[in-house]
């Protein structure tokens, strides 16, 4: 699968797990997007991913997929690198449609 992830969301680690199963993983730094405001380049502000799916759907637009994880601060609720590439690979083997939908990863643990 080809993910792009948020300026919050580019841990080494992540990156790397979820290359090493697999996924083309593509970061702001790569298209030169590091750092710009929200308007620009998403956040980890789960709510504003799904500003934009709410967005697009009203409008009659697509897009390829949003996969949120949510991080609570609390360690029994959050996902690490290790749990996100599980949560991704259920979701896959689910057969769930990913395009033009909003997913929140940690109910695929």
């Amino acid at each position: 699968m080809k993910l792009y992830l948020d300026d919050d969301s580019v841990a080494a680690v992540l990156v790397a797990l979820l290359g090493r199963a697999g996924h083309d993983v593509e970061t702001p730094a790569d298209v030169g997007l590091a750092g710009r405001e929200d308007p620009v380049h998403l956040t980890h502000n789960y709510r504003d991913f799904e500003q934009l799916h709410d967005l697009a759907m009203a409008v009659g637009g697509h897009h390829p997929g949003i996969l949120v994880v949510r991080k609570d601060n609390d360690p029994k609720k959050d996902l690490t690198g290790h749990g996100i590439v599980r949560a991704i690979a259920k979701l896959i083997a689910s057969g769930t449609p990913i395009a033009d939908c909003y997913h929140v990863l940690n109910h695929w643990r």
